[in-house]
């Protein structure tokens, strides 16, 4: 009965959310563009499965995606499992929290793969270049690259170093490498930076971030919970620039050894 209620809460809630979407789209359609509505049964029955579907997510966040994470966190990185029964720590050493990296890189690369959103970008990437882009082959580089970003991030909250100075220096980097990528290649690398941070990757970043800042000590959540996201946004970017820059320099290899 408890997860009933959950549930109507949030399809109310959800229902209140996507009206205004719905306002807008009608608006235009009726009074801008001033024609009918076509395949209105259609969108009627897409539109109940976008709130079904919406607020069963957001019930699954509530109850699985946001405890699992946290409670993981939590656990790897207890004081008693890193340091021994008894410890007394005022201090983390980073050197000891090897699991945590590790675990940070695995669920990273896991939630990039199912991320919806990654899937779609790749699917049209492959349909435009005509199978020049392998979908497989953009998720995995995606995956890498958020992989080594929140394993990094890890390292930032338990080290304490500041948030901006990985940022900085990572912008600085893609930068650089934006200048000398194939220009084909760039937007679709800015764009697998967004399409990480989304349905299935945020929740469960950001609460192994919350959990990771509330155990580890000498950490605030409310100062060093948050950034885990920045990171998956940033080097999706710098995994698919320096992977098209590897192809591209080997395919001119391959030429030139053919010449």
């Amino acid at each position: 009965m408890e997860i009933i209620q959950d549930f109507s809460g949030i399809f109310f809630t959800t229902c209140r959310d996507v009206l205004p979407i719905i306002m807008l789209i009608l608006f235009f359609q009726l009074f801008v563009l001033r024609t009918s509505i076509p395949h209105l049964g259609r969108l009627i029955v897409g539109g109940v499965y976008v709130v079904l579907g919406l607020a069963l997510f957001l019930t699954g966040l509530e109850k699985a995606l946001f405890p699992l994470g946290n409670i993981m966190a939590t656990q790897l990185s207890d004081p008693e499992f890193i340091y021994g029964v008894g410890a007394v720590v005022t201090e983390a050493d980073w050197t000891r929290y090897g699991w945590v990296y590790l675990f940070a890189a695995m669920i990273g690369c896991a939630t990039t793969i199912a991320e919806p959103s990654l899937i779609a970008v790749a699917y049209k990437a492959n349909e435009a270049s005509a199978g020049t882009i392998s979908q497989w082959g953009l998720r995995i580089t995606v995956a890498i690259g958020v992989a080594a970003g929140i394993s990094l991030g890890t390292y930032r909250i338990i080290s304490g170093t500041p948030l901006y100075m990985y940022i900085l220096v990572g912008y600085m980097i893609v930068i650089v490498q934006t200048l000398f990528a194939p220009r084909s290649i760039i937007p679709l690398a800015y764009d697998s930076g967004g399409v990480t941070t989304s349905t299935v990757t945020v929740p469960i970043v950001a609460a192994l971030g919350l959990g990771l800042a509330s155990t580890v000590p000498g950490r605030n959540p409310a100062l060093d919970g948050f950034g885990l996201i920045a990171f998956a946004s940033l080097f999706p970017i710098i995994a698919v620039l320096g992977y098209a820059q590897l192809m591209h320099w080997l395919g001119q290899r391959r030429a030139g050894k053919r010449s």
